[in-house]
């Protein structure tokens, strides 16, 4: 019994190995057969299992959906949950399944009704462009009952159109869609050897930047935003969404952002049906541009999104490039299609062998050879022997098949011959097979008018939705909504956020930085914290912005404990947080005995009064701090006195001694900046702004702050000039006349409609913001007689009215066209100086002030 039971023989394998084997084989099948798709086709197993399986039960009526999903269960060897839920996916692309009933909403991330209840057919062009069982290889399904395809012959660059994200074992891909037009004028570039780019585009809409698309490719990343219009004051809306986000994910993360205090709205209200719209409403004090700004900082309503194009290629998964997949599914297109032309050439070349034989074998009635003949054999051997003289012509040898086709002619066939028709019926023959070697001689023009084809036929209303534009880069710290009370305990050297009970400062966001001087002439930079020890006699403490070189700080000091006395204006645009930096000097005893923060760079008088000293003649002094520079932060100074002062008290305030800020418009980002990127606007300062009109005839007065958005579309952007007169040269539809007015804004950030005519067919001609401009009128042919044109000087032909004047009569003729002549436009006056990052001044021991008054020597 011992030896019997005995395991002596049996060979033993470590757990580590088993291991390594099952995993292995493991990962291999759910990356190969579930969760990648092939480069050819473009589908996963599950999706080219539900298309084939839709061919099979395709009648051109509507199939219950859970019929399909039984039927597929025949090759795919998982639940039917999941090839419905694969199913919904493909019909919710809209392009290879026609669909019934309630396939779930892509907008609100509502599900499909269940399989039951909702019906499927496939679209025309998927049983165009998706299968051909005569180009298919077939392999076994899993339990070897049935036949599957091991990649569908489709023709189209399916996988780019429709796009795909899955994850395998240790891999996973995220392929984005794009654009049906897009990818066949891609395809045929390819074919015709140029060069093409290929960019995403979603079914939501919405906008998206592709600097950093990287082809698709690892390692890239897109960023898409949701589309935010203001309706008016207190009203946003969105109306387009992100790709791989809903209204749902979207009001999560919208009102998560409010409760964190991110951003502030009062109420949202989602009215999204078979269009979205998303109802933002704010609160009275909140601006409207900041808040569309903190949305896409802070929400779901800007997302990032990384590609990685993972395809099964053959039998191996390989990371390519959108341009890489392109050109593999259009050189595997044109295959396929030459494999189509040669199999239509083999059977119109059959067609004409066996109608060739046809004739031969009743025009030479060969039929009456066999009437005498007994056995089957002889039969067919007299047939043979009956075609031989006529067949020399033919593309092939005749066969045994072929006689005995011939053999299956019917009587009634062969007593109603028609030589004529025979010889049409072969000369169309022989005219389709010269068709298909041209085509088979000339492929790429032919792959190239295929693509051409489809896309005439099912390329309409398949625009591209997506708009591309490239992203500003949002500062959070300048959009967060101020949640946070700032304190500080000025006796003790704390400041922070949880300090209640000593001296409230501001408000601020608790992303915001804070910058503090102390007396000794320290700076630091901290983050908005419950508590923070900056150390004691803290003079100022105020939120900060990098980069801002408009905020100027002005101080006197004392170097050391018996030191001379020195003036600075400084800004400070860069530093690292929570590191000491003295702006005084490093000597001990230091301190700072004035000190101010001036946000728009504004220069007081102060008045310096000296301790007695009998080498002094006066011991009183007013300093203009507009007659220095402003330097770097480290600079010294200007000396002011050698000699101990009492105080220095505050004379006069100050003004900007900055020059007016120059502001460029980036079409682009559509947004304004200071550094000089797109079209400059102008110097602007104070109350200035920015006057923009629309082809709806509203105008509007923005003011000049970095932070306000321009997504509309307008006629014109550019810097207001009060007394600027505009002209509007509109037609009404009504009266089917041309009017023109002229007309000055009022000073007021409200909307400013002046197109009188609201008729349907009414519209704007031109607008002009500039004087000296002239209108030469082309008039068309009125009964046959042509008008000389006329030509306008628009200034003296109207005078300046109210916006709400309907103008005057522009012409009573019929007008073909109005060509506009614009004077070039002044110039603004130059700024005696510039802004640059700091205005030299004197060096740090130059230009002394209180040495005037020492000694006489005034």
């Amino acid at each position: 019994m011992i030896e019997e039971n005995s395991h002596e023989d049996d060979s033993l394998k470590k757990v580590s190995g088993l291991y390594k084997d099952w995993f292995l084989d493991y990962a291999s099948y759910v990356i190969l057969d579930r969760a990648i798709p092939s480069v050819y086709d473009g589908f996963k197993p599950v999706q080219r299992r539900i298309m084939h399986s839709m061919r099979e039960l395709e009648d051109g009526r509507y199939n219950k959906v859970a019929n399909i999903v039984g039927n597929t269960m025949k090759y795919h060897p998982h639940g039917d949950a999941s090839i419905t839920d694969a199913m919904v996916g493909i019909g919710q692309r809209e392009l290879l399944i026609d669909t019934q009933g309630n396939w779930g909403n892509i907008y609100t991330g509502d599900s499909a009704a269940a399989a039951r209840y909702i019906e499927a057919r496939l679209t025309p062009f998927a049983l165009e462009v998706v299968f051909n069982p005569k180009t298919t290889v077939w392999s076994k399904s899993y339990d070897g009952r049935n036949n599957e395809p091991v990649d569908l012959p489709v023709k189209f660059p399916l996988l780019l159109a429709q796009g795909v994200e899955g994850i395998g074992v240790g891999l996973s891909t995220k392929i984005l869609p794009h654009n049906f037009n897009e990818l066949i004028n891609a395809s045929v570039a390819h074919l015709k050897g140029k060069k093409f780019e290929l960019f995403p585009d979603f079914l939501t809409a919405g906008f998206l930047d592709v600097s950093e698309y990287n082809d698709g490719h690892r390692g890239g990343k897109v960023r898409a935003r949701a589309k935010i219009s203001q309706v008016d004051k207190h009203t946003l809306m969105i109306s387009e969404l992100p790709f791989s986000k809903n209204t749902g994910d979207l009001i999560d993360s919208i009102i998560k952002a409010n409760e964190k205090g991110k951003i502030k709205i009062k109420k949202i209200e989602d009215n999204t049906s078979d269009k979205v719209e998303i109802l933002i409403y704010l609160h009275n004090e909140v601006s409207p541009d900041k808040t569309i700004d903190a949305l896409y900082a802070f929400t779901d309503c800007q997302v990032t999104i990384s590609p990685n194009a993972c395809v099964i290629v053959g039998d191996k998964p390989m990371f390519l490039n959108v341009s890489e997949i392109l050109r593999m599914n259009t050189d595997h297109t044109v295959s396929l299609l030459k494999r189509e032309l040669e199999i239509e050439l083999n059977e119109l070349q059959e067609s004409w062998h066996f109608s060739s034989l046809e004739r031969i074998f009743i025009e030479n009635r060969i039929y009456h050879d066999i009437e005498e003949v007994k056995s089957w054999e002889e039969v067919l051997k007299t047939i043979a022997i009956g075609l031989k003289p006529h067949t020399a012509h033919l593309l092939r040898e005749v066969t045994e098949e072929d006689i005995l086709r011939l053999t299956e002619i019917r009587i009634k066939r062969i007593s109603r011959f028609d030589l004529d028709k025979f010889k049409e019926n072969i000369a169309a023959l022989e005219g389709k097979i010269e068709q298909v070697r041209h085509h088979l001689a000339n492929l790429i023009a032919y792959a190239i008018d295929y693509y051409l084809n489809i896309q005439k036929k099912y390329g309409k209303g398949r625009e591209r939705k997506t708009e591309l534009r490239i992203f500003d880069t949002i500062d959070a710290s300048k959009v967060a909504v101020a949640n946070e009370k700032f304190y500080a305990n000025f006796e003790e050297g704390f400041v922070g956020t949880s300090l209640r009970k000593d001296q409230f400062l501001f408000d601020c966001s608790d992303i915001d930085d804070i910058i503090t001087f102390r007396r000794d002439g320290s700076m630091k930079v901290v983050k908005v914290e419950a508590k923070t020890f900056i150390g004691k006699d803290i003079l100022h403490v105020a939120i900060w912005k990098k980069n801002d070189k408009r905020t100027v700080y002005n101080m006197i000091y004392r170097e050391g404990m018996q030191g001379p006395y020195y003036m600075k204006r400084f800004s400070v645009t860069g530093v690292t947080r929570n590191t000491d930096y003295r702006l005084a000097s490093d000597a001990k005893g230091s301190e700072t005995l004035y000190f101010s923060a001036n946000p728009n760079g504004e220069a007081e008088t102060v008045t310096v009064l000296l301790k007695p000293n009998p080498r002094i003649r006066k011991n009183k002094m007013d300093i203009d701090f507009s007659e220095i520079g402003i330097k770097g932060r480290d600079s010294k100074g200007n000396l002011v006195t050698k000699y101990s002062i009492k105080k220095v008290d505050l004379k006069e305030e100050g003004v900007s001694t900055l020059a007016p800020r120059k502001i460029w418009f980036d079409d682009t980002v559509r947004r304004l900046n200071a550094d000089a990127r797109g079209t400059l606007l102008g110097s602007f300062k104070g109350d200035d702004k920015i006057l923009t009109v629309n082809s709806h005839g509203e105008a509007k007065l923005i003011s000049f702050d970095l932070g306000n958005r321009f997504d509309d579309e307008y006629i014109i952007l550019e810097k207001w000039r009060p007394q600027q007169p505009i002209t509007c040269i509109y037609y009404d539809g009504e009266k089917d006349i041309y009017f023109i007015k002229r007309f000055l804004l009022e000073n007021t950030t409200n909307s400013q409609t002046f197109m009188p005519s609201e008729h349907p067919k009414s519209f704007i001609e031109r607008i002009l913001v500039s004087n000296g401009s002239t209108a030469e009128i082309i008039f068309a042919k009125d009964k046959g007689k042509e008008r000389e044109p006329e030509t306008v000087n628009i200034d003296e032909f109207i005078g300046v009215k109210g916006i709400k004047a309907i103008g005057n009569q522009f012409t009573k003729f019929k007008v073909k066209t109005i060509n506009i002549t614009i004077p070039e436009p002044e110039e603004e006056a130059p700024e005696i100086y510039e802004e640059p990052d700091f205005i030299p001044s004197t060096d740090d021991e130059g230009g002394t002030i209180g040495d005037l008054f020492e000694d006489g020597s005034n």
